[in-house]
């Protein structure tokens, strides 16, 4: 059963977009208007549960205006944006990758041509570089590209439209991005264009089926509004990978780590100083999924 949500129109109102800037989509999964039930809102978004059982943002901000923040050079350092700082978060994330390539390894999906899609500062792709032949990563914000720029073999700015037709890798990981994809049936189907036969997609995103979300309810920090529009638990993103046509889909296991300084600011507190620099680990945050593009090029085509 569905924990209870609550709603936030209670919640002192802010400045907000012109209802020109809103849209109100299908579901994301099954493209039908039918929402089952409403949960969280952030006036004047809501996210929203259809029938087919999947959660996604409505009404939501329109793709272009979402876009024109992702490219804002605060994005990653700046407060009431993307992240207050995300390289004070570096340690964390790092380990977080560390582990998450560990598992990679003893699965057999390294090795060649590895791109990441929203690679920010390129901290995943060089904690990869021992496991890669090739570290290439995509980004829209201009200052995180060049950031990733100094760790990588190489960066473009934008998506995957950035990508040569016929360039081919290994694996690609998108790490906390499908959550910001507005047709994420289409992006993994793009995406399965540019692996190799039998290469690798790794999707990992908040867990809306864990414990945390229950527990926290309408303040778990993951809704995240605008930014966020879709929400995903482990039946839903295999649900997508198979829509994408990946075979061998399957779960990967993912140790988020965290300061204690971070877990205390989504709390809404301060915890400086050495303390506020101690790593936890949380489990249950983030969700994890892999899918393989078919051996045979015949198969690729949707």
């Amino acid at each position: 059963m569905t924990p209870a949500l609550h709603d936030r129109a209670s919640d002192p109102p802010t400045t907000g977009p012109s209802p020109s800037d809103l849209e109100h989509p299908p579901c994301p999964l099954c493209g039908e208007h039918k929402v089952a039930m409403c949960g969280v809102a952030e006036p004047p978004y809501q996210a929203v549960r259809c029938q087919c059982g999947f959660w996604y943002l409505t009404p939501r901000l329109a793709e272009g205006a979402m876009a024109e923040t992702y490219r804002d050079d605060r994005y990653f350092e700046g407060e009431g944006l993307g992240y207050s700082s995300y390289l004070a978060q570096e340690p964390t994330l790092r380990r977080t990758f560390r582990h998450l390539l560990r598992t990679l390894r003893r699965r057999g999906m390294t090795g060649g041509r590895v791109l990441e899609v929203g690679c920010a500062y390129g901290f995943f792709l060089e904690e990869a570089r021992q496991d890669f032949d090739r570290t290439e990563g995509t980004d829209f914000s201009r200052a995180a590209a060049a950031e990733a720029a100094e760790r990588i073999d190489r960066v473009r700015l934008g998506g995957l439209e950035q990508l040569g037709a016929d360039e081919r890798f290994d694996l690609v990981a998108c790490i906390h991005v499908i959550e910001h994809v507005y047709d994420p049936v289409a992006f993994v189907r793009q995406i399965r264009k540019h692996l190799a036969p039998g290469g690798w997609l790794i999707l990992a995103t908040p867990d809306m089926g864990g414990f945390w979300r229950s527990l926290f309810g309408r303040r778990w920090p993951f809704y995240k509004m605008p930014e966020h529009v879709t929400y995903f638990d482990r039946r839903s993103l295999a649900r997508l990978l198979g829509l994408g046509g990946y075979l061998d889909i399957a779960p990967l296991p993912y140790a988020s780590y965290f300061s204690l300084s971070l877990v205390a600011e989504k709390l809404g507190f301060r915890l400086p100083g050495a303390p506020g620099r101690l790593q936890i680990r949380l489990p249950a945050t983030t969700v994890a999924m892999a899918g393989r593009a078919p051996a045979e090029p015949s198969e690729r085509s949707v």
